[in-house]
């Protein structure tokens, strides 16, 4: 079920790619997303993975010595992304790839990102989960999502809209992600919250240490 969920949401941001900037465009201007992911991304450093490349609105704020791979499951809108960064003069490797079946070795990253990815992800707990597998012991996970609001009018209201943002946009307006990422065994170390917003930076926690056996 879960990868036909995804196919869904997949041609669901095919479809939306041609006005995917200009329908976010308020909120990155007036709400301060672009200030947000700007902040997040700078962080980044050495070996980078980013999933959900979208239309590659993050590439011009990633440091110039950063080796950057970027992901995204949607053709249309890795194809914006490739224009996007042609324009920008900078060479990524932008791999069409599921965030669900990443295609890396383990233990391959210095910083994983993502930002507004966990939204639209059909199961973000295994999402998550590929990200801490790629990310190198003591790398760093940096994650800015919207969440389920705390305020419970504003909870149902995200609950009752979800359906139709869900099948419409492809993103979910309630899902829970700082309870997924303590899920996927990834501990969080900063949580910044603004808002419906999460600026999360994490780290792979430590794996669970094996039961002795019994004599």
């Amino acid at each position: 079920m879960t990868a036909d969920e995804q196919r869904a949401v997949t041609r669901r941001y095919d479809r939306v790619a041609p006005l995917y900037d200009l329908y976010e465009a308020p909120m990155e201007w007036l709400g301060g997303l672009r200030r947000l992911r700007r902040h997040l991304v700078s962080q980044a450093r050495g070996r980078v993975l980013e999933v959900g490349v979208g239309t590659g609105k993050n590439l011009e704020f990633y440091p110039p010595d950063v080796d950057l791979t970027a992901v995204d499951v949607s053709p249309r809108m890795m194809a914006r992304a490739r224009r996007r960064a042609a324009r920008l003069e900078l060479r990524p490797r932008l791999v069409e790839a599921d965030v669900h079946h990443l295609p890396f070795p383990d233990d391959t990253f210095d910083t994983t990102l993502a930002t507004a990815v966990f939204c639209s992800v059909a199961d973000p707990v295994a999402g998550l989960e590929e990200l801490r597998r790629v990310t190198r012991p003591g790398g760093r996970i940096l994650l800015l999502e919207h969440v389920r609001p705390t305020n419970p009018l504003l909870g149902l209201i995200a609950d009752l809209v979800t359906p139709v943002t869900r099948r419409l946009f492809g993103f979910r307006a309630n899902r829970r992600t700082e309870e997924n990422v303590v899920a996927a065994r990834i501990e969080p170390t900063t949580v910044l919250r603004r808002g419906i917003w999460r600026e999360i930076v994490g780290r792979p926690a430590k794996a669970p240490v094996a039961d002795e056996p019994s004599p």
